[in-house]
């Protein structure tokens, strides 16, 4: 179940990073971030209600410690990680990307005393290798390559999603993996909101949803379908495990934006994609 889960996630994360991108360049950051949490905070509601009380019982403390670390670090990820899509290359950005399931792992070895077999060790090196190749249009992107404002987003986007991947497991693995997603969700929300309305665009935010309700759904329900997915993965199976097999949803973005596009993929680009597939599929089969 936890492969399968990763899978789920490798899927919707991946469409979900490509409308993101569109949502972004759309509506900006604040308010792509808001719809795509509030969405998750009310559709969640009903499925974790009963339990919400327990979160603020004595005994529970450590719990909800974890709930609200895990919130302010995934806002300050999912900014980096909107402003970096907004501003980068996505052929530049999202190789970047590609090592926050290394900082994933340390975080899971460290904290939690999670080992990858040998095998499992190398399909997780094998699989970075692959979506950096498939993330990568043309290498002559990187000969004078600066550190642009993009590229400085994608990097704090890097480590932080590494953290949040970590405390997301904990918290799904201390409470549950809807609970977790509708705090974090819920916290990032109220933020959002707020700087929403102190920036007065509250008419603008109206207006988005009146006029592009279609896309405001596509990039929700893909994005919180795959959070939801990746966090009962990590129930099931170790957190690097989870992130390993799920991580394929970059190149998959990747390959999106290049189909959609309708330009050619190049033969490193074709084995990236090869190699991260099978090595998602190896992990997936050897979750042991």
């Amino acid at each position: 179940m936890g492969s399968v889960f990763a899978l789920l996630a490798f899927v919707a994360w991946g469409l979900g990073d490509f409308l993101i991108q569109k949502t972004t360049r759309r509506f900006g950051d604040w308010l792509s971030l808001f719809y795509i949490t509030a969405s998750a905070a009310i559709i969640l509601f009903p499925f974790v209600y009963r339990d919400i009380p327990e979160l603020f019982a004595i005994e529970t403390l450590p719990d909800l410690r974890i709930l609200l670390l895990a919130s302010i670090v995934s806002t300050i990820a999912a900014l980096c990680l909107f402003e970096g899509l907004k501003r980068g290359k996505i052929a530049i950005i999202d190789p970047i990307f590609a090592f926050e399931v290394v900082v994933t792992a340390l975080l899971a070895r460290i904290f939690l005393g999670e080992q990858l077999i040998p095998l499992q060790f190398i399909c997780v090196g094998i699989l970075v290798l692959g979506i950096i190749l498939i993330s990568i249009k043309s290498f002559s992107h990187f000969k004078n390559i600066k550190l642009e404002s993009g590229i400085i987003f994608a990097i704090f986007a890097t480590l932080a999603m590494g953290a949040e991947n970590f405390l997301n497991g904990l918290g799904a693995r201390l409470t549950d993996a809807l609970m977790v997603n509708w705090f974090i969700s819920v916290f990032i929300t109220l933020v959002t909101f707020s700087y929403i309305a102190f920036r007065g665009q509250l008419r603008e935010m109206i207006v988005d949803i009146k006029r592009r309700p279609g896309l405001i759904a596509a990039v929700s329900l893909a994005d919180n379908l795959g959070w939801i997915a990746y966090s009962y993965s990590m129930t099931y199976i170790p957190i690097a495990l989870a992130t390993g097999i799920s991580e394929g949803y970059i190149a998959l973005a990747a390959m999106l934006g290049l189909f959609i596009n309708k330009e050619k993929i190049k033969k490193h680009q074709f084995l990236g994609l090869v190699i991260t597939i099978g090595a998602a599929l190896i992990l997936a089969f050897n979750t042991g």
